[in-house]
């Protein structure tokens, strides 16, 4: 049985000049992977209040002096996402007026992302408002990690950094030495994913499944298109929210023969009943990140959560430095 992993970045860090212009400040969406990325940048958080007034309203301050400076706000705005969101603007907010020179918003998990284009008449499209907001909060630019989809980058009118999960994903795969490998994208729309996904994992071969959604957060499984019998399949997709499409995409595969059934997803929304999903027994296991926190009545023992602090720590440093965030992490 494998226990879900411990959220620790790794022994051995790397040593960065001293830098008094880099601060680093947490909200409270996640402050666990915040102080994991602290420690792999080698600074300490800036201290910062947070608190909320009887009726709800959101108050933050920066307790030290942050003028000139290069401030990252980490931040992702997972559930309740709409006091997470307000509480990264008015944190955007302070900075902008303690004068700091730039405002890099650290969003590891973006929220409203999936509503980036219009389906019907009379509907948000919430993933460019949320950016506008972000950004006419006083934004400089944005460090994302999986973006729903990646046109959204082209949403903010600031530069956007957008790097992936799936090298934690991948390091945690290729020490498993899984045999006959096939992955497989749970939709149409993430064959993009898992074909590069699936590239990086020595070549091994692509399936999809062909799924028609019924409505929001209800998806019905039709196909597989590809082999999958006695292969051991890895569904890979961005985030796991209730577990249905990536459930039924299990069942569907051991239908069609797959010995075993593993997911791998960089966001663990979980919103119920994802947990009951995903531990009914369908897979081998469950293989997140840790961009959103996982408490622990959402655990179980399938479950494995693997830390991004080192994606993150050192593509803050690149951007800081001015040096290219095209990085790759073996």
């Amino acid at each position: 049985m494998i226990h879900p992993a411990t959220l620790t970045v790794p022994s051995s860090l790397p040593v960065f000049p001293e830098n008094h212009r880099l601060k680093l400040f947490s909200g409270s969406a996640n402050l666990e992977l915040s102080e994991e990325v602290a420690r792999y940048l080698g600074v300490a958080l800036g201290p910062m209040v947070r608190k909320s007034f009887a009726d709800g309203e959101l108050y933050v301050q920066i307790q030290e002096s942050i003028r000139g400076c290069d401030v990252y706000l980490i931040q992702p705005t997972c559930q309740p996402v709409n006091d997470h969101l307000m509480e990264l603007l008015i944190m955007i907010d302070a900075c902008r007026r303690a004068s700091a020179r730039q405002i890099t918003a650290v969003i590891p998990y973006y929220g409203y992302a999936r509503a980036d284009r219009k389906t019907a008449g009379r509907e948000s499209i919430t993933a460019k408002l949320a950016a506008n907001l972000i950004t006419q909060a006083g934004a400089s630019r944005i460090l994302a990690m999986d973006l729903h989809s990646a046109q959204i980058q082209g949403y903010f009118d600031i530069p956007v950094d957008h790097v992936y999960g799936s090298p934690s994903l991948l390091r945690y795969l290729k020490q498993k030495n899984l045999p006959d490998l096939v992955v497989v994208s749970p939709d149409v729309g993430g064959v993009a994913r898992a074909r590069a996904f699936a590239k990086k994992l020595n070549e091994a071969p692509l399936a999809i499944i062909d799924k028609r959604r019924q409505a929001h957060n209800v998806a019905e499984v039709m196909n597989v298109v590809g082999d999958v019998a006695g292969k051991t399949a890895v569904l890979v997709d961005d985030m796991i929210d209730t577990a249905g499409t990536i459930s039924e995409a299990a069942r569907l595969l051991r239908k069609h023969g797959a010995t075993k059934v593993y997911a791998c997803a960089t966001h663990a929304v979980f919103s119920p009943p994802a947990t009951e999903r995903l531990s009914s027994g369908v897979f081998e296991e469950v293989i997140v990140t840790n961009t959103i926190p996982v408490p622990q009545e959402k655990r179980f023992p399938q479950l494995t959560v693997l830390s991004v602090a080192d994606i993150l720590g050192e593509t803050i440093w690149r951007i800081h430095d001015d040096s290219s965030v095209s990085i790759m992490f073996r």
